[in-house]
């Protein structure tokens, strides 16, 4: 029997209507944030669930709260990197995994190439088989890259899905262009998350100095029948915190 698909709980629901604003710039730097009791009334919810929706942005980075006066929104908040299962719901709603936080990325590569062990393993293929590899690298508003990510698929999609060997971005998202051509739908996922030392090509990438630490995180999404629809890896320097939602 399949799952009922709960809706979202909602201090979360005001926190990402609120937070989309803040990204959009419709709430900008300075702004005044709506009161406890203007998101209680507008929402109807409870004035402890409006405050821990401002809690939460406070505790992201966008908005700034003093006892005794209202939150507003922060200048320059730091880049969020969030979880697979965060960016994964947001290619499934839209196609893209930034929403409007004004962060872009560019396709640096997109290759067929021999895979290397660990890609190998995941994927289930031997080392040394055709893989597919698509480099891309994300940048802030201003410029500046963020992370550099790497998109891992069996060499055997290429001829069903070609787009994955072109340097350019897929609107529907890559792995949501691979599900649509292939049948196989990502159904699970899984988030590693761990820090190493730079090396010579992520420095290069993220305009690092070396020596210098790295976050480097993968995602591996499956269907479930376990075939794997994507095996990303990602590496960010300082500055891009992580931040994922939960319920306890």
């Amino acid at each position: 029997m399949p799952e009922i698909e709960r809706p979202a709980p909602a201090y979360q629901q005001v926190v990402s209507h609120l937070r989309e604003q803040i990204d959009s710039g419709a709430l900008a730097p300075g702004d005044a944030l709506p009161s406890a009791t203007e998101i209680a009334r507008e929402w109807k919810v409870s004035r402890p669930t409006a405050q821990r929706a401002v809690a939460t942005l406070a505790a992201e980075g966008l908005v700034e709260t003093r006892p005794g006066q209202v939150a507003r929104v922060k200048g320059s908040p730091k880049p969020l990197h969030r979880s697979g299962m965060d960016r994964a719901v947001a290619t499934r709603k839209t196609g893209r995994i930034y929403g409007d936080t004004g962060e872009y990325a560019r396709i640096v590569s997109a290759e067929v190439v021999p895979a290397p062990a660990d890609v190998a393993e995941v994927l289930g293929i031997e080392v040394g088989a055709p893989a597919i590899s698509r480099l891309r690298v994300t940048y802030s508003r201003d410029d500046k890259p963020l992370s550099a990510s790497t998109s891992w698929y069996d060499g055997a999609f290429a001829e069903v899905a070609p787009l994955l060997l072109v340097p350019e971005r897929i609107p529907e998202g890559s792995w949501g262009y691979l599900e649509r051509v292939t049948g196989h739908q990502a159904v699970v996922g899984r988030d590693a998350i761990d820090v190493r030392l730079a090396t010579q090509a992520d420095a290069l990438a993220l305009g690092l100095t070396l020596p210098a630490a790295v976050k480097e995180a993968s995602t591996i999404l499956r269907t479930g029948d376990q075939v794997v629809v994507e095996y990303g890896v990602s590496v960010s320097g300082p500055g891009r915190v992580s931040v994922y939602d939960y319920e306890l």
